[in-house]
């Protein structure tokens, strides 16, 4: 198995969502390992979120499942049913079509460091829980709910 260059992989900051949802996520810093590995069938992505930083919008996706591993610091995860402190060693998985939204939320003085592990399906729908916008894999683009773009 190649062994991956971390360090050469590159570096992504932010989120792509439209003014004013991505300035909550805005000092995030996302590594496509999967990519690098020339992965297909599903993503690994290694996570920086810095003090203060979301993740992304609470969401929830119709056709991928997600699961997150914290590898350095605490962070809060937020769905449904309330928050729960994710600390290293901790993971946690999400079901594709559950509606559950979710994301996390660094509120330690610390950058926290984790493996986000996603499904690649081209007919996933993200939908996001708490402000008016949706996401289709197969074109990318963020809209509002009714489909009238940003």
């Amino acid at each position: 198995m190649p062994k991956i260059d971390i360090a050469a992989v590159p570096e992504r900051q932010g989120v792509g969502y439209p003014p004013p949802f991505a300035a909550l996520s805005a000092d995030r810093i996302r590594q496509r390992l999967g990519d690098a590995g020339g992965l297909k069938d599903f993503g690994v992505n290694l996570m920086r979120l810095p003090p203060g930083n979301w993740s992304s919008q609470r969401h929830w996706h119709s056709h991928e499942d997600e699961l997150v591993y914290v590898l350095e610091g605490e962070l809060v995860l937020i769905e449904d049913g309330g928050e729960t402190v994710l600390r290293a060693g901790d993971c946690a998985a999400f079901p594709k079509a559950s509606g559950n939204g979710h994301h996390m939320i660094n509120r330690s003085r610390a950058t926290a460091v984790y493996l986000e592990v996603g499904s690649r399906s081209p007919d996933d729908l993200t939908t996001c829980s708490d402000i008016d916008m949706i996401s289709a894999a197969a074109d990318g683009r963020f809209t509002h709910k009714d489909g009238t773009p940003y």
